[in-house]
């Protein structure tokens, strides 16, 4: 018996915040074939949607030319999901702490400790055609 290839499902959104909500149709609809438990539905969608946000806004500022693509890949064990932007990239480094005293009433800032704190492993890649977060939610099954 062979091994089941993992599954591929992709979003491609153009810079415009307005396509966020579009992040949660996709995901109700991959979610169909994954059955994940409302805990592990919850971070996916937070998670998912603030690596589109800052990739909207940070990343590619809101140029509606420019794409953010959004790649879910599932095997029996995870669920990998990459965002990737056209934007030039940050240094994760010099993202303030949100926890902090002095950032707790900012407006941004939290995205990235949201992603970090919900999925499993987070990565950045900067390459150069754009930024790519990989993410990964290990699947209890």
């Amino acid at each position: 018996m062979r091994p089941k290839l993992p599954r591929v499902f992709r979003l491609i959104l153009r810079s415009n915040p307005k396509f966020i909500f579009k992040v949660e149709w996709f995901l109700r609809r991959v979610n169909r074939s994954l059955r994940l438990d409302e805990a592990q539905f919850n971070k996916l969608l937070v998670s998912t949607t603030e690596a589109v946000n800052n990739g909207i806004i940070h990343g590619n500022k809101m140029n509606s030319e420019k794409k953010v693509d959004v790649t879910f890949e599932v095997d029996t064990s995870a669920v990998i999901v990459r965002v990737r932007d056209e934007g030039s990239g940050f240094k994760s480094e010099e993202i303030p702490d949100p926890l902090k005293e002095e950032n707790l009433l900012r407006e941004s800032g939290r995205g990235i400790f949201l992603m970090r704190t919900l999925m499993d492993h987070v990565d950045y890649f900067i390459t150069p055609q754009g930024v790519e977060v990989v993410m990964r939610l290990n699947l209890k099954r």
